[in-house]
């Protein structure tokens, strides 16, 4: 089987994406993972294909499958990335577009500097619906993490986040606690492990280990709950700049009820072809 893709990134969060609209794929778990694999295929940490819409009020569809082959519900930087692929592959002429994914339907808007804005949806904070066995609604919940109390904010931004303040992220224990808190039993569906340093009220460095990708360079929807945390927990303004390591994402929310808004930029590195 031969397969076209494009290779993607989002603030350097990379992508291997693939059109599904004028023909039928359907790529095993083995498929995805060599796909994904830096070695032996692409490589990437999401796999993103674009398919026809079911929903009747949507321009397209989004399916999203981690690097270890897992299909999940969100992905912010694959948003934009979706985006920027539908216009340079000429499938839409639109500047702003509805697109479903598995989480629901989010609105990508192509803004007249080449970035791209996507309303995210408004975060979710009932523990049944993240999902978290969690022991009450506190915005600040205590995670046992290898015999460590972690103070943790529990949200979801079409898919689940565990946001912890740390002082600095450089030396944050990203790659072993992060991948602590990803299996972690109060997260049945797993979840995308946040380490936040507040710069000021406007700024933040973030670090995220993701579900099935370990940690990335950048996380859309990462950055989203980041920004939420701080605000729930009175450290943060209502818009926020978000320095991830593969670059900056400007992130806003007016509050409880409203919709998280991400602005950042979407790169198509090269087009290319592999056989399955």
């Amino acid at each position: 089987m031969i397969l076209k893709f494009t290779k993607m990134h989002g603030a350097g969060n990379d992508f291997v994406v693939v059109n599904g609209m004028r023909q039928h794929i359907q790529l095993t778990l083995e498929q995805l993972r060599l796909l994904a694999n830096r070695h032996f295929g692409v490589g990437c940490d999401q796999i993103l294909l674009v398919e026809i819409a079911q929903h009747p009020d949507a321009d397209f569809r989004y399916r999203i499958f981690n690097a270890d082959g897992g299909e999940v519900e969100q992905c912010g930087n694959g948003a934009r990335c979706f985006m920027r692929f539908v216009h340079d592959q000429k499938l839409t002429h639109k500047r702003e577009i509805v697109v479903e994914t598995k989480s629901g339907l989010i609105t990508p808007r192509l803004e007249d500097n080449g970035q791209i804005t996507v309303n995210m949806g408004t975060p979710i904070f009932e523990a049944a619906r993240i999902p978290f066995l969690g022991r009450s609604d506190a915005v600040i919940q205590t995670l046992e993490v290898a015999g460590e109390a972690v103070l943790i904010t529990a949200l979801s931004m079409g898919n689940p986040h565990a946001v912890q303040v740390v002082t600095d992220v450089e030396y944050a224990p990203v790659a072993v606690q992060g991948a602590l808190i990803e299996h972690h039993p109060s997260f049945s569906q797993r979840v995308n492990a946040g380490f936040m340093q507040i710069v000021d009220r406007n700024h933040i460095k973030l670090r995220v280990y993701e579900r099935g990708a370990g940690e990335t360079l950048s996380c859309g929807t990462g950055a989203c709950a980041a920004v939420v945390t701080g605000i729930r927990r009175g450290l943060l303004d209502a818009r926020v700049n978000v320095a991830t390591r593969g670059g900056v994402l400007s992130i806003a929310w007016a509050g409880i009820g409203t919709p998280v808004l991400m602005t950042g930029p979407a790169i198509a590195v090269f087009e290319g072809e592999i056989n399955l």
